[in-house]
């Protein structure tokens, strides 16, 4: 009988004293089995190195001068062993059988290299007014997931280059279009399979001109692309 492939989960966290706990827990808590949980914490001047203590040898504790979250995530996997990579933010949640589906998935489909799935917002008890607003609109219902949704074997991982440097947001748009462009195939799971927690201190809230920045490098590194490859035929 063949062994389940290695899957290992990369949690990057920045001062997740309070929420990083239950994001451990959902990644402890899948059906699928072998996973490693690889916790880098970036530089967190909160109780974040004492909540993740707790867990012991049951995760992966990475300790490192803050740099940022992509840096956090290119350092976990720098750490890890798995056949694929997941990822997971330190205040969101994965239901128990996204692994399971998730894998069963690429399985299924041998040429595909990515796999995505739904997720959906849920408020915490704070921001209840903002809750209320937003209910019926597409901030309310489920979408596509981003990076704590995706799952990719190692394989298509290395083909498309890794992580971007360049970038501090929009990680899942650089690697689905990087991932156009060389060819990997992508299976999507029409469910929620990740609940995203909306709290007062999401970074989200904070982006600023560096979204704008970001989703202009990613269009003009596509022009790019495009015109490499038109020249190379």
């Amino acid at each position: 009988m063949t062994a389940s492939p290695l899957v290992s989960c990369i949690i990057p966290v920045f001062n997740g004293e309070r929420f990083v706990a239950a994001a451990v827990d959902s990644a402890l808590e899948q059906t699928y089995a072998p996973i490693e949980i690889i916790v880098v914490n970036d530089g967190s001047t909160d109780e974040t190195k004492a909540v993740l203590g707790g867990y012991g040898e049951r995760i992966t504790v990475i300790d490192q001068a803050n740099a940022g979250v992509n840096a956090a995530r290119a350092r976990g996997i720098e750490a890890s062993s798995g056949s694929f990579l997941a990822f997971l933010d330190a205040d969101d949640l994965w239901l128990s059988e996204k692994t399971e589906i998730q894998i069963e998935r690429l399985a299924a489909n041998p040429g595909a290299g990515i796999c995505t799935c739904m997720i959906e917002n849920f408020w915490e008890r704070e921001l209840a007014d903002e809750a209320a607003r937003l209910r019926g609109t597409k901030f309310d219902g489920p979408r596509m997931a981003s990076m704590q949704g995706m799952m990719l074997s190692r394989m298509a991982f290395d083909r498309i280059g890794g992580l971007s440097t360049d970038i501090a947001h929009y990680d899942e748009i650089d690697i689905m279009l990087r991932a156009k462009a060389e060819g990997v195939a992508i299976e999507h799971v029409g469910r929620v399979l990740v609940r995203r927690r909306i709290h007062e201190n999401n970074i989200s809230r904070s982006r600023g001109e560096r979204e704008k920045t970001d989703l202009l490098l990613l269009a003009e590194q596509a022009i790019a692309r495009r015109r490499a490859a038109k020249s190379n035929k």
